[in-house]
């Protein structure tokens, strides 16, 4: 049996299909006898590149339905809940964290058992993390020929495991001045940002709040760390500590550097920070996974806006490295290049997933690329050694704020391809007109509210105008529950959006912060996110917007085209058996839910509601996104989904709530035997 590892562990972004042609070659085997025994997914992105693709094959279009429940694996004993964690395949074991202590766990992928856990002594600092069961994976490598596993824990600490024992490695980091925590494995990452801080508590609350919600990417032997904060929207006043990225040896746990996510005097960007607003206010942290190029030596991090979400008065200018896609040396972590998507980004629309990295052959020729999906609908894309855009972004005039002390950027980037994948605002034409009535009534709905495109100013409580608020569509087209995937083969990306718009008021400051407890900063920002959500809705409960509510888009990132869409999911009952819809053909409108995608060497597989609401997998031809399987689901998933091959069977991972889910065929199961 040929052993086919993660092709990213050895052959950064080159083909599966190139591979296993130069294994057949070399072994004089036929490409479909190929016999697949481990087929590894070694980040939560499966790859470096985080394309979220396998190139496992076993399941196919005519033997997905006989697809069942190999072995679940309940995480309530770790007070798990969200799902939000994708397992990585390594080395014939899973791991994985799980619940808001972020327990590391070593999983048996034949029969779900767990093989060993560790947990981080409680600190007030992972008590108070607002973050704390969004793990979404492990950080992985071998080292002088031991495999090990780096989390980042709510408590901020960075912690490297042997993968086999689960015990903290020897030799990694320093010993941590807090009782039950071990003599060795784990680094105080708080140390290495350069504020004061108690090494129980963290940072006093005045200064601000740093946590994280994703785990390390390892590369080329270092540690490349993120991090993250409290969400903008639950914040009212201006300071935070910056979330700089920290990289560190990946044998010993030695820091090696820090870059500046806000620019400091001398450093380029720092022009873009007016009213020296860069030494109070935080944020930009990497929430989001980091991609990597092993080959080039380059990290990729995407990255979230300012302190404070829907006003930036505190912090004029258009805000470097916010809302940006930086490309660092993973040695040095000094800048290769950075694009920044949205200036002096207020409208929550920081970049929640991971990069995509991607070879594919564009009018240049052959071409390394990196592309963002984003919040607003849009794929930025770039050659990610030297950060030129593939295709135009230019430059497009945008409305001002009416808020007092607002100034935002008269222009934002738009890329001219691939178009856009979701909706870009909200018009009166975009309405919902099923029928003359229905279409009457989403004009009377929407007749308190101001409209507008992506990038539609907030308004504040009693505006001037009248208006209730201003819709914010999309609100988030692309997020963490829903990231997109491609085929490296291909070049192709699929995008699962969904369609939505949002509509936060602001008021005061200080009427603001009565809704937290324990606010981060000191000072009040003149205005910020009230209470409650004043949307907009249609009287007959469906989407004020035309559908599709939820859609699957694949784009060919060789030419920048759209190849087909197709809306994800089925029409809710509620929406077709409307008496107002009796004898209408609407067609399918899409659930309005996102979901988990895989791409594997056969199928786009993807997770999505019936129109009764059941759960079910779907499979789609790569190709042309029609239906070739289904069947209903054991529950519904989110956040991510991912596929391997583990003794010779392939695996497909649901993140269902608490548990783990394992999908495989008939034969599969612990009581069968191997597969024939």
């Amino acid at each position: 049996m040929i052993r086919i590892k993660s092709l990213k562990q050895t052959l950064t972004c080159k083909t599966p299909a190139l591979l296993a042609t130069l294994l057949a070659i070399l072994t004089g085997l036929s490409l479909p006898a190929l016999a697949q025994d481990n087929v590894e997914w070694t980040t939560l992105g499966s790859d470096w590149a985080h394309t979220r693709y396998s190139p496992a094959n076993q399941i196919t279009a005519e033997n997905f339905a006989e697809l069942e429940v190999a072995w679940e694996w309940d995480g309530a004993s770790f007070n798990a809940a969200s799902g939000r964690s994708t397992p990585s395949y390594i080395n014939g074991r899973l791991y994985t964290v799980a619940g808001p202590r972020r327990n590391v766990i070593a999983i048996d992928p034949k029969t779900g058992a767990t093989i060993w856990s560790y947990r981080e002594p409680d600190t007030g600092r992972s008590e108070y993390s607002m973050r704390a069961d969004y793990g979404k994976g492990v950080g992985y490598a071998n080292i002088d020929g031991q495999d090990i596993i780096y989390i980042i824990s709510p408590g901020f600490f960075l912690t490297a495991l042997d993968a086999i024992t689960g015990a903290p490695l020897e030799g990694f980091g320093q010993p941590v001045p807090i009782d039950g925590f071990p003599k060795t494995g784990v680094v105080d990452l708080l140390a290495d940002l350069g504020h004061p801080y108690d090494p129980y508590e963290g940072l006093p609350l005045e200064r601000g709040y740093i946590t994280s919600s994703s785990p390390p990417i390892v590369v080329n032997g270092v540690v490349v760390v993120g991090n993250s904060a409290e969400q903008g929207y639950n914040q009212s006043r201006i300071e935070n500590v910056p979330g700089d990225i920290l990289g560190y040896d990946a044998r010993s746990g030695k820091f090696l550097w820090k870059f500046n996510v806000l620019p400091q005097p001398g450093e380029y960007g720092h022009e873009t920070w007016e009213n020296d607003a860069w030494k109070t206010t935080g944020d930009i942290s990497s929430w989001a996974p980091i991609s990597a190029d092993p080959e080039l030596g380059v990290v990729y991090i995407p990255t979230n806006g300012v302190t404070i979400d829907y006003y930036g008065g505190h912090s004029p200018g258009d805000n470097l490295y916010g809302t940006s896609l930086i490309a660092l040396d993973v040695k040095t972590g000094e800048r290769r290049w950075h694009f920044q998507m949205v200036h002096h980004d207020i409208w929550n629309y920081d970049t929640p997933t991971a990069p995509i990295l991607l070879d594919v052959n564009t009018s240049q020729g052959s071409t390394p690329i990196v592309a963002q999906a984003t919040k607003q609908g849009l794929v930025y894309t770039f050659n990610r050694d030297t950060g030129e855009p593939i295709w135009p972004i230019e430059e497009v005039p945008q409305p001002a704020s009416t808020v007092p002390g607002e100034k935002l950027s008269a222009t934002q980037p738009i890329p001219t391809k691939p178009a856009p994948f979701d909706i870009q605002g909200l018009s009166i034409d975009g309405l919902a007109d099923f029928t003359p009535e229905i279409r009457q009534q989403a004009i009377a709905a929407v007749a308190e509210y101001q409209l507008g495109g992506v990038f539609n100013p907030p308004l504040r409580k009693d505006d001037p105008s009248g208006k209730l608020a201003a819709l914010m569509c999309p609100s988030g087209a692309v997020n963490i529950t829903h990231p997109p995937v491609a085929d490296p083969v291909t070049g192709i990306m699929y995008i699962i959006s969904q369609s939505g718009c949002g509509s936060s008021v602001l008021v005061t400051g200080a009427e603001a912060d009565l809704q937290y407890a324990e606010p981060s900063g000191a000072t009040f920002s003149e205005w910020a996110v009230g209470p409650g959500n004043r949307q907009a809705r249609h009287p007959l409960n469906i989407p004020l917007w035309k559908p599709p509510y939820s859609r699957i888009t694949a784009i060919d990132m060789n030419t920048g085209e759209h190849l087909w869409m197709k809306p994800a999911g089925e029409t809710p009952d509620r929406v077709k058996n409307l008496p107002e819809l009796a004898g209408i053909d609407i067609g399918n409108t899409g659930s309005g839910a996102a979901g988990p995608m895989v791409a594997t060497e056969t199928l786009l597989i993807y997770g999505n509601p019936a129109s009764d609401g059941t759960p079910q997998l779907f499979a789609l031809d790569k190709a042309t996104g029609e239906e070739v399987g289904r069947i209903e689901a054991p529950a519904a998933s989110r956040y991510g989904m991912s596929s391997w091959v583990h003794d010779g069977h392939q695996y497909l991972i649901l993140q269902t709530g608490s548990k783990l889910t394992a999908m495989a065929l008939p034969g599969a199961k612990p009581t069968a035997g191997r597969a024939h």
